[in-house]
């Protein structure tokens, strides 16, 4: 058996038809150059279907029995694998199918798949029905191709301009077909096709569904049929059919009948048409040089017997079925005929050549020119083919010029008739039934082959032969692409006859010779050549035809309408006979009304067409046309001449000179009755004519006459004051006529005529359209005005726009039948039958819709000036209105029947197009959007055919964008253009209705779900799952056409503005919260649409650039959104493909099929395999969207004006800016144009009127200057939309995705690459400085990026260079060196090189400089971007592990630079080499402008001054008195830090410029040199006079326990004032330490400082609370007085202090000290245990790190304090043996102290009572012990360190926890280990800090037990035995001390110490022996083997325990 039957699934008979159609298409129309090679490859492939045409696979029982068992066995189908069941009933509908088109079943069945393929594209049909319109639609594609094909042929009549090779090609191919008879084929097709046999056939059989799908079928059979006949008809055109063909074309044509009314169908037209070129000879007599060739290839001449055959047959007496068509064809051969025997060579033809009078004579009995007239021109498919005009004008004037003899015969004939005519009127007998009246249908032929014109051919020129030359080039018609210029001979024959036929015209062929006139005289040209005739006529002959001179002229016809005008006039009966309409009337026959309604008729053509005409009609001084007409129009005349009357006053109006009079005569005689006389009983005028005569004859000719004159007449010119003087002034009266009379009854009228009652609706609505689009609200309209009138004042009337508005504003009856119009315009348009008036009809809509949208537009203008004016009118918006009930039907759908012209888009695209624009205006708001959601989904029936309707508009496959909207348009173009419009108004209304609250209009028109919330939609492919075609596939189908193409989607270059709202609405529903997973989800799964439409990326189209940019800006910003999702959800491979898409540089194979194979690593690294050199790297695809931004900005010339002042228009352009739809402010053009043109019309005087056309032209020049500037912001707006899209792009690539998708090493590249390109193009001198921001940002992110990689880098675990890898690095000049293990780490910059760093350093600071003065806001992006580049060269934090130190100093000295250092020292360098210019920009925004500026630029300048080791930038600081003015904003800080300790408080920018700014000093202070400028520019003076540190809030102690709270941004006021004070604190401790020169005089101010605020202080020191501030705060403060409260610096203050302050500052000192040495017991004693244990209570989630700070500062207080004591120790005793002693003999803190204490309020020791020794004792033990748990924790932290990998996860997690306290489990693994990392080495750090604390904190303890157990065991005398010398010696002593320490004079210091009994010291050596005991002295050695010797500080304690423990053993003999 033959291979298995298999299913093609797209339906051979429609699919693969349609592919060659559309492939026809782009090669031939839309000259697409790569189609040509795919229409070569599909004609062969399809050639057979050309040959068979039209023919269907046959039955076949074979496929009969296969289908019969696919519902069980199943079917394979092409291309998928397996076999498919097919239900029972689809394959009955098959073999249904199958019989009804007598097709195999196979092709039955495909089609049917195909339909339920198709279906969505046709809602509410079943497959069946669709499968029905396919295979039509089949049939269709290949007859259209078949004609395209054929019209691209080379001939003889037209070319298409198409390539040589393309020409050919298609030539060879349908020569081809020819070959195989096409001729027959078609004309067998034409015959057997007949429309109604198809519709019965599928009537039978169901095949026939709704109006909508009959009316598609029935178009689609025409189409074909059409299409065929046509292909035969082009064919001809071009090259003419053989003999045989010619004979066959005869033969059908024989066989042809007329329709019904008496024309010929289109087919039949075609074929004549095509048999009438096979005759054409005409072409040859051009003279051409190709002549003979021509004449060779042509058959009439070349094929033997061909012009014999052909003669024979036409002569045949055989009648025809139409006798006219055989005359037609008849005439046609005799004038071939004649035009042969004019060539030169044919004398062989001269037997039949003879014949050709005999054949016209034939043609002519049989009526040739009546069927010509009547079936041929009066075809409707006629004026729709420009060749068609062509070959009949060929004809007629063939006839005209080849055959004078018989046209003269005609003459001839004619006059005889008259004359037997005039006898028989003489004699009185009846006229001869039998005359023949060749001639009149000769002329009327004529008449009304020219009277249309619809492709302004002026073809009617070649009658007229110029008497005197016209001002134009070319008198003739531009042939479009045809040589046709026949010889003037030609033309002087045909205006002969013209003239002659003119000459004593005989009465009979008066009409017909005037109305050939006016076919004649239609076009310009020929208007203006009429016109002259006219006027010479009536001068020339004055003699021949006695005084009217000819009767066809100018002077004959106004002399005869004023006589009739003189003759009516008298007749005129008086106004009270009420009876006059039934006198006889005696004035006109019905042969004269006939005669003057022709002429009228030639006049309104001449007038209409020539404006000289026109004026010069107008002005002539005898004729006055206007004048007689206007009196004729107040005479008893029938109607019909009333109307011919008005319509020569409407020509007239059209010059606005005559129209301003014209308003003025038509008051004056008031056709229309505006002012009633008072005694006056009966109406009068066009009023009364309406009601009771048009009314009762049914027809109204003369109201729409009226209508049309005031149309013309409101266009030309609009009287202000119209009937001023006789009644109120204005148009009032009119318009109530027009309304009333006209528009508001003309439903209820009778019309005879159906169709007239849609043409008067026409007319009116014309009229009211054209007021309300003219009409601008102004003030005025809403103010009375009064005007005087017969001596009393009235109120004129309103603007009749103002009227009009008012009416629509409110439910007035016009409003009421304009909407009922609508909703019967759509009724009718959904029968899809033809009725009378249809085209009325749907114009009448088009006024309706026009009408609403104008009144949306203007309505709010409109309803503000109502508001603000005194008119007591109410009216309310028309959204609203529109919202209100239909009285038919009660139900509010006046919307739903807005939209529903949408569903009928393609065959109305203007009543679409206006009623997107009206749902575009209303849907702006979310109420309405609301009910309208409700009106739209109410009836699923119309709920689906709007959905369809909106579908239908965006699907729409003629739409086009066109570039240039000036030009004038043809008709297809227009259409094309109105789709287009349509378009963009449905994306623009689903982009306001999507930013409103669901449920809204955009979500239904997009398929989401409304009933249930938005996010739980499931988007499905149309068909999917019952899912209907929705706008949204209509959107991705618009974006997806043409990306499988090399040149990408192309709606970006067809439509650009199109595709960017579509990107647009795609964004919107991705970034909308709501619409976002569904539509991402859709889009990634069924779509793939990112991945499609970015690999196109960058659009680079310079027409459209701001289109171009805005589609990137809307696809980068939804690619961001879609990568930030994916990386979100962990969706990686998505991930991962659009970021390779995006940053490959190895190029990618392009389109594969699959989407993901090009993607994987396999292939990348096989493309790098084989592309081993590398220049072929790609540019980055980010990159190169970069490149597509252009930065530079040609801005437009400023103005060069004469007249107007420039400022003033500058003024007045900046009062114009409005903001539009994109939030973009421009200019309003039409705004600006109104002011300006009111301008130059307020101008008065000669002078002005002269200046008028040059200040027009200057006006002009102003508006094109907008133009520019508009189109620049917007351009402007455009770059910055694509540079910010671009911008987030980027950052969600660096951000967002998991890190591990790039490579470090990749990663930097990237980055260094974009900041390079990026800084490239801002830095070139065009770069618009309006996108420097958004540039700014970018980079202030990608450096941040860089820093941050290069750090990661860095961080990797120092491990040994892996296997494989090279232990060398390679150096950035090429050279290698080799990597030793310790220096592992310089390959931190090794992936991008030191070189790239320094050029981005670079690139930054021009960056900076190019800014100047403005911009601050831009540096404030670029000192980010700086702090984080230069943090780069920072060392990354390293672990203390106590090892460095093991170097010696010499190692230190002379160990290598390493990178860090390099960097930063040629980082340094590149800095001083910008000099002065780089340090006073960052000086002066460091010292005022925006506060983040501020911050920022100090922060720079702290890290520039922290490296600065030439101390360049602090000379400039201090030189340029920068310093001095940042030390001076201190006083200003310091009234805003006071408001910020509110509760609630302002904003805390303050509190962080203050912090910024202090740790710039404090930096600053970290010199000498910085000290001392410091202490010179007096900054601690300035601390010392801020009041804020004296503002310290009270800590509530509830709060303590209650700061479990969350913690919230704004911190408490404590925490703000810790904030505030700890600053200052660090400053002057920073001072302290560095000033060594200036130390005393530093100590002396931070004394002051002390001093200043001692309340302060003294409540810190009393460490009321315990908390991580208030200890860090003590810890500050404690190291400030351990270095500045000392008796030295006493004697350094002024020495001239009087005694008093001497005293006081003594007192002071004294209580600092005996605080301090309170605070020992605290922080030192056991009262320390309890102080954690509190603090452990409230400690929160960062519990380790609190409880890591508070421990710090603990022992940082312990330290200081303990330095204090030894300071004061060592200050006030020079000597050994002059001890002051601080501590009393006692030891009992170390004993009695060790249970835990009850009292909750912690101990405040009275400061008489000094400490004992024991608390010192208890601080060394308590210090060795912390020492080894501390020693303990840092060794196991060093340990984890190096072995991070290996710890436990829960280790892992609870390291992450405390660095980042939620959110651990969301991170990688890789991330863990960094952050526990990190954790680990602060660890390290804080057991360092802590270990070195202990070790001085036991240093300083053992020193002073030494001292003052030496003082007590040795030097002090017990008060016991009394040594007087020691005694006095000692009071002494006390007596210094007592200076500095009592503040209380009454204090006695010294008894106090001296009170040591000998028991006490007894006591002291025992209880000193047992505390100092073996363990703790071998603690105290280890320690300092442990820790001391590696901190190079040896044996210190080593030599005070020994000697302490050589104290101890001295006894006391």
């Amino acid at each position: 058996m033959a291979a298995p039957l298999a299913v093609n699934s797209a339906a051979s008979l429609w699919g693969p038809y349609k592919d060659i159609w559309q492939t026809v298409m782009n090669a031939i129309w839309k000259r697409q150059p790569e189609a040509v090679h795919r229409l070569d490859q599909i004609l062969k492939k399809h050639k057979s279907d050309f040959i068979s045409l039209f023919r269907n696979p046959p039955k076949n029982v074979q496929q009969h029995e296969k289908i019969q068992k696919a519902s069980t066995e199943g079917v394979a189908i092409q291309g998928q694998q397996g076999t498919r069941l097919l239900p029972e009933q689809l394959i009955k509908e098959a073999f249904i199918l199958s019989d009804l088109f007598d097709i195999g079943e196979l092709a039955a069945v495909e089609l049917l798949l195909a339909g339920e393929h198709q279906q969505p594209h046709f809602p509410g049909l079943t497959r069946g029905l669709v499968a029905v319109l396919l295979y039509w639609d089949g049939k269709r594609c290949i007859a259209n191709s078949l004609r395209t094909l054929i019209q691209s042929r080379q001939g003889k009549t037209w070319t298409l301009e198409l390539s040589p090779e393309l020409i050919s090609m298609t030539t060879r191919f349908t020569d081809d077909l020819m070959e195989q008879g096409l001729t027959q084929k078609i004309l067998t097709l034409v015959s057997q096709i007949d429309l109604n046999n198809e519709f019965d056939k599928l009537q039978r059989e169901r095949g026939l569904g709704s109006e909508k799908h009959r009316k598609e079928v029935s178009d689609l059979i025409k189409e074909c049929r059409q299409s065929l006949a046509e292909s035969l008809f082009v064919w001809t055109c071009q090259s003419p059919l053989s003999k045989d063909d010619t004979l066959i074309l005869i033969s059908y044509l024989e066989k042809v009948t007329v329709e019904a009314d008496g024309s010929l169908d289109g087919v039949n037209l075609s074929l004549l048409m095509a048999l009438l070129y096979c005759f054409d000879v005409s072409f040859l007599e051009q003279g051409a040089e190709d002549r003979e060739d021509l004449m060779h290839r042509l058959p009439l001449l070349a094929e033997r017997q061909y012009i014999a055959t052909i003669h024979t047959r036409l002569q045949e007496s055989q009648p025809w079925k139409l006798p006219g068509l055989q005359a037609t064809v008849r005439l046609a051969w005799a004038l071939t005929l004649r035009g042969i025997s004019q060539l030169s060579d044919v004398t062989a033809l001269a037997e039949f050549t003879e014949a050709d009078e005999a054949m016209a004579e034939l043609a002519i009995a049989d009526y040739v020119f009546l069927f010509l007239t009547e079936s041929v021109v009066g075809s409707e498919n006629f004026y729709q083919e420009e060749f068609y005009i062509r070959k009949i004008h060929n004809l007629v004037t063939d006839f005209l010029a080849l055959m004078p003899m018989k046209v003269k015969q005609l003459r001839n004939r004619a006059d005889e008739d008259a004359r037997m005519i005039h006898m028989s009127i003489q004699m009185g007998n009846d006229p001869p039934i039998s005359l023949r009246r060749d001639l009149e249908h000769l002329m009327l032929l004529i008449a009304e082959l020219y009277r249309k014109d619809p492709f302004n051919l002026e073809l009617a020129l070649e009658y007229w032969c110029p008497s005197e030359p016209l001002q134009t080039s070319t008198i003739m018609g531009s042939y479009l692409g045809v040589a046709h210029q026949r010889p003037p001979q030609r033309q002087v024959v045909l205006s002969k006859f013209v003239r002659q036929m003119g000459d004593l015209l005989p009465s009979t062929i008066y009409i017909p010779y005037l109305k050939m006139l006016r076919g004649l005289a239609s076009g310009p040209q020929c208007a203006h050549y009429c016109f002259s005739l006219l006027k010479v006529n009536g001068s020339s002959h004055e003699n021949i035809q006695g005084a009217g001179g000819s009767p066809v002229s100018w002077e004959h016809f106004f002399h005869s309408l004023m006589l009739y005008h003189e003759h009516l006039r008298k007749d005129l009966p008086s106004a009270d006979s009420v009876q006059y309409r039934h006198l006889p009337l005696r004035g006109i026959t019905q042969k004269e009304q006939d005669g003057l309604i022709a002429f009228l008729q030639l006049t309104t053509v001449i007038v209409n067409w020539s404006e000289n005409a026109r004026l010069a009609l107008c002005e002539h001084p005898q004729w006055t046309p206007v004048v007689v007409i206007l009196g004729l129009l107040q005479c008893s005349i029938p109607p019909i001449l009333k109307a011919e009357l008005l319509e020569t006053l409407t020509a007239f109006g059209r010059s606005p000179e005559i129209a301003a009079s014209l308003w003025q005569s038509l008051e004056y005689t008031q056709i229309l009755q505006t002012v009633r006389s008072p005694g006056q009983r009966q109406a009068i005028g066009i009023e009364v004519e309406l009601n009771e005569i048009e009314s009762r004859c049914e027809e109204y000719p003369l109201t729409r006459a009226f209508c049309r004159l005031i149309s013309t007449l409101v266009e030309s010119s609009f009287p202000a004051n119209l009937g001023a003087g006789l009644r109120p002034p204005g148009f009032d009266p009119y318009l109530q006529f027009l309304r009333d009379s006209v528009f508001l009854r003309f439903r209820t009228r009778a019309y005879r005529r159906a169709a007239e009652k849609w043409e008067v609706a026409e007319v009116v609505l014309e009229v009211f359209y054209k007021l309300l689009r003219d009409y601008e609200p102004q003030l005025e309209d809403f103010v009375d005005q009064y005007v005087e009138l017969q001596g009393e004042e009235i109120i004129a009337y309103k603007p009749p726009g103002f009227n009009l508005m008012y009416h629509l504003l409110n439910e007035s009856p016009m409003l009421e039948l304009s909407l009922s119009l609508l909703e019967e315009g759509v009724k009718q348009l959904d029968t899809y039958a033809p009725f009378p008036g249809k085209k009325h009809l749907e114009k009448a809509v088009q006024y309706c819709l026009a009408l609403l949208n104008l009144t949306l537009q203007k309505e709010n203008i409109f309803m503000d000036l109502l508001r603000e004016s005194h008119l007591s009118l109410i009216v309310t918006p028309l959204e609203q209105l529109l919202q209100g009930i239909n009285p038919r039907t009660k139900k509010a759908d006046h919307v739903v029947n807005i939209a529903r012209y949408l569903y009928h888009g393609n065959s109305n695209p203007e009543l679409a197009f206006e009623s997107a624009k009206i749902l575009c205006c209303i849907s702006d708001n979310s109420n309405i959007q609301i009910k309208l959601v409700g009106d739209f989904t109410h009836d699923q029936n119309i709920s689906q055919k709007l959905m369809a309707g909106f579908v239908e508009c965006l699907d729409n496959e003629d739409a086009e964008e066109l570039i240039n909207p000036d030009e004038e348009l043809e008709p297809e173009k227009k259409q094309a253009r109105i789709h287009h419009d349509t378009r963009i108004h449905i994306l623009n209304l689903l982009i306001t209705s999507l930013e409103c609250s669901p449920p809204s209009l955009a979500l239904y028109l997009l398929g989401y779900e409304l009933k249930k919330p938005v996010s739980t939609t499931n988007l499905q492919d149309p068909g999917v799952l019952g899912c209907p075609r929705t706008c949204l596939h209509a959107i991705l189908n618009i974006l997806e056409k043409g990306t499988e193409t090399r040149n990408g989607p192309t709606a970006v270059r067809e439509s650009p503005h199109l595709a960017e709202l579509c990107y647009q609405v795609i964004y919107q529903l991705c970034a909308c919260s709501d619409t976002s997973g569904p539509t991402m989800r859709y889009l990634r799964t069924s779509q793939d649409f990112l991945f499609t439409q970015l690999q196109h990326l960058p659009f680079s189209i310079k027409e459209h650039e701001i289109s171009t940019l805005n589609q990137m800006s809307w696809l980068m910003k939804t690619a961001a959104i879609e990568m930030r999702v994916t990386s979100l959800n962990r969706q990686r491979s998505h991930t991962q493909r659009l970021l390779h898409l995006l940053l490959d540089d190895m190029p990618v194979k392009p389109y594969l099929a699959d989407g993901e194979g090009g993607m994987e690593d396999e292939s990348r690294s096989v493309s790098g395999f084989l592309h081993f050199d590398t220049a072929s790297k790609v540019r980055r695809k980010i990159l190169s969207i970069l490149d597509s931004i252009d930065f530079s900005q040609n801005i437009p010339e400023p103005l060069q004006l004469d007249f107007f002042d420039r400022a003033q228009i500058e003024q007045v352009i900046a009062n114009c800016e409005h903001k539009n739809a994109r939030g973009q402010v421009v200019c309003n053009v039409k705004y600006l144009h109104r002011v300006l043109v009111a301008e130059v019309n307020a101008l008065q005087g000669m002078a002005a009127i002269g200046q008028r056309p040059l200040l027009m032209e200057e006006i002009n020049t102003i508006l094109q200057y907008v133009v520019e500037r508009n189109k620049l912001l917007q351009c402007l707006h455009a770059k910055r939309h694509a540079l910010e899209s671009w911008r987030q792009l980027v950052e969600i690539i660096l951000t967002a995705c998991p890190q591990d998708l790039i490579q470090a090493e990749d990663r930097q590249l990237i980055i260094r690459d974009l900041l390079q390109d990026v800084h490239d193009k801002i830095l070139d001198d065009d770069a618009a400085q309006e996108l420097m921001p958004v540039v700014a940002g970018a980079v202030f992110t990608l450096t941040a990026h860089l820093s941050q990689s290069v750090k990661t880098e860095q961080k990797q675990p120092l491990a040994l260079p892996m296997a494989g890898q090279s232990q060398y690095v390679l150096m950035l000049d090429g050279s290698f060196t080799s990597s030793p293990g310790s220096e592992s780490i310089s390959m931190g910059f090794a992936s991008i090189g030191d070189s790239s760093l320094h050029i981005i350093l670079k690139k930054l600071l021009d960056f900076i400089l190019k800014t100047g003065g403005g911009f601050q806001r831009v540096r404030t992006h670029l000192y980010g971007s700086l702090l984080y580049y230069l943090q780069i060269a920072q060392r990354p934090d390293e672990p203390d592990t106590l090892e460095a130190a093991k170097k010696t100093m010499w190692e230190h000295l002379t160990a290598p630079e390493d990178v860090f250092s390099k960097l930063q020292r040629e980082n340094m360098a590149t800095i001083e080499s910008y000099g002065a210019a780089l340090m006073e920009v960052v000086c002066r925004d460091a010292c005022d402008g925006h506060e983040i500026g501020r911050m920022l630029a100090l922060a720079l300048l702290d890290h520039i001054v922290s490296v600065d080791k030439q101390q360049q930038w602090l000379l400039y600081l201090s030189n340029s008195g920068y310093l001095k003015v940042l030390v001076d904003s201190l006083a200003d800080d310091d009234l805003t830090l006071q408001s910020l300790l509110t509760p609630q408080p302002p904003l805390l920018k303050a509190l962080y410029t203050y912090e910024s700014k202090m740790a710039f000093l404090t930096r600053v202070a970290k010199s000498q040199q910085g000290a001392l400028e410091l202490l010179r520019s007096g900054v601690i003076v300035r601390l010392a006079q801020c009041q804020v540190y004296d503002m310290r809030p009270e800590t509530d102690h509830q709060g303590m326990y209650a700061m479990r709270d969350p913690p919230v941004f704004i911190p408490a006021p404590v925490e703000r004032y810790h904030q505030i004070l700890l600053p200052a604190l660090q400053l002057c401790q920073v001072i302290l330490t560095s000033s060594m020169a200036q130390h005393l005089q530093a100590a002396g101010q931070v004394l002051q400082f002390l001093i200043s605020h001692s309340d302060t202080i003294q409540a810190i020191l009393r460490c009321q609370d315990v908390s991580v501030g208030s200890l860090q705060e003590l810890a500050s403060l404690t190291g400030i007085i351990s270095k500045a409260a000392l008796p030295g610096v006493l004697n350094e203050l002024d020495a001239d202090v009087n005694e008093g302050t001497q005293m006081e500052l003594q007192g002071h000192i004294g209580r600092f000290q005996r605080q301090c040495l309170g605070l020992l017991s605290r922080f030192g004693g056991s009262d320390r245990l309890r102080q954690f244990k509190l603090q452990d209570d409230n400690a929160g989630g960062d519990r380790v790190n609190r409880r890591d700070e508070i421990e710090l500062a603990m022992q940082q207080i312990c330290a200081n304090v303990m330095e204090y004591c030894e300071s004061l120790m060592l200050q006030s005793a020079p000597s050994f043996q002059h001890t002051v002693c601080l501590f009393t003999p006692s030891l009992s803190e170390s004993t009695n102290r060790d249970g835990p204490r009850q009292d909750t309020q912690a101990p405040v020791v009275p400061y008489w009572h000094l400490p004992g020794l024991g608390i010192i004792v208890y601080l060394l033990k308590q210090s060795t012990g912390d020492f080894f748990s501390y020693y303990d924790s840092h060794r196991q932290s060093v340990n984890k360190l190096q072995n991070v990998e290996q710890l436990p996860p829960d280790e892992i997690k609870e390291l992450c926890q405390s660095v980042m306290p939620a959110g651990v489990d969301k991170i990688s693994t890789s991330q863990k280990y960094v952050l526990a990392r990190r954790r680990l080495v602060k660890l390290i750090n804080n057991r360092a800090k802590l270990l070195s604390l202990c070790s001085y904190i036991i240093e300083i303890c053992l020193f002073i037990l030494w001292r003052h157990l030496e003082h007590y065991l040795l030097h002090c005398t017990p008060t016991d035995s009394q040594d007087p010398l020691l005694s006095s010696r000692m009071s002494f002593k006390k007596g210094r001390l007592q200076d500095s320490f009592g503040s209380e004079p009454n204090l006695d210091f010294s008894g106090g110490l001296n009170r040591v009994s000998q028991h006490d010291i007894e006591q002291l050596q025992i209880e000193a022996t047992n505390s100092f005991g073996e363990s703790l002295q071998k603690k105290l050695l280890d320690i300092e083997g442990l820790y001391s010797k590696v901190r190079s500080r040896y044996t210190f304690i080593q030599a005070l325990v020994r000697r302490i423990r050589g104290l101890l053993r001295i006894s006391r003999t």
